[in-house]
């Protein structure tokens, strides 16, 4: 019993970091600023244009360069470290472990942990005195609205590839390294055009995060538009991540199954995929049947942050199989 309630809880976390339980408003119902604007040297394609004049809860973004940022979540965190600010950060989650020298630093106690990714110790992170903190919705609009009290705090909630690259920009900005960000997001835009420039397969596709219960990506998802970046369909029409039943996957009989890694708790073995492997009810769906079922790294295709681009390139190969 104890180790179903630890995976429940890990399965959450896993829910929070790509944004299912998010909502759409901050907490006064004010919605979230539209895309209208445009930041000087922002990227300009066909593409709605980038506003970077507010986070997702309608907080302004300011160009700064603060010497002591906290991150909040492993996607914040990653992002620091590719645009060059990772010598600013003094604390992160327990779920901060990417790039691998997030946990160097930790280790030579550079860098403080802070609590868990909706478990946020609020004392550990005024205790680090950040003038910038960095945060997610996952982690509560209590726990933001009170940091907010001490210090400035940006929250990010992004939706699609196009949110992600957004909040790269922002983060940019607010940190005093947004070239390196522009530049970042150029090269993901450029890998991603290669792969759209790619025959599509058009193969029904279904990515399972979980397996008891059965939660999959649905549409308006960034892992859906991975999927249909990479060439695939999404099997399933419903919004957002949705708990599913056996006979709902049967019935959808994608051509490729794509799991994420893992046991639900950070790593061991592809708990899902033996899963879906074993399974008797499933050995009629084509992918099973086909040898289309394939592990994907949980973390890639999860968290909404410059990684997705390898998540995107990785489901293009599994449909070209």
């Amino acid at each position: 019993m104890a180790s179903k309630v630890k995976l429940w809880i890990a399965l959450i976390v896993v829910l929070y970091t790509i944004g299912a339980f998010c909502v759409q408003q901050t907490e006064e119902g004010a919605q979230v600023p539209k895309t209208t604007e445009v930041e000087e040297g922002a990227l300009e394609d066909e593409n709605p244009i980038f506003d970077l004049s507010f986070d997702d809860t309608g907080h302004e973004i300011t160009a700064g360069n603060p010497k002591r940022i906290v991150s909040l979540s492993p996607s914040n965190t990653e992002i620091l470290f590719a645009i060059g600010a990772k010598d600013r950060v003094v604390g992160v989650t327990d779920f901060c472990d990417y790039p691998p020298e997030v946990l160097d630093k930790v280790r030579r106690g550079e860098i403080q942990r802070i609590g868990g990714y909706s478990t946020v110790n609020i004392e550990r992170v005024i205790a680090l005195k950040p003038d910038l903190v960095l945060a997610s919705y996952g982690n509560g609009l209590g726990t933001i609205e009170t940091l907010r009290r001490y210090t400035t705090v940006l929250a990010f909630d992004p939706k699609d590839i196009r949110g992600i690259e957004r909040s790269i920009l922002a983060i940019g900005k607010a940190t005093g390294n947004y070239e390196n960000a522009e530049k970042l997001v150029k090269e993901m835009e450029e890998r991603i055009s290669k792969i759209k420039a790619k025959e599509r397969s058009g193969k029904k596709v279904v990515h399972i995060i979980w397996n008891d219960p059965i939660f999959v990506s649905g549409r308006e998802t960034f892992i859906d538009e991975a999927i249909s970046i990479a060439g695939g369909i999404n099997a399933f029409n419903f919004t957002g991540w949705r708990a599913i039943s056996v006979e709902d996957l049967i019935r959808a009989n994608p051509d490729v199954i794509i799991v994420s890694s893992g046991s639900g708790m950070g790593g061991g073995r592809d708990v899902v995929y033996d899963w879906v492997l074993s399974d008797s009810r499933l050995k009629g769906v084509n992918a099973v049947k086909n040898g289309k079922v394939f592990v994907i790294d949980s973390d890639i295709i999860s968290r909404p942050g410059p990684r997705i681009v390898e998540a995107i390139e990785q489901i293009n190969e599994f449909l070209s199989r």
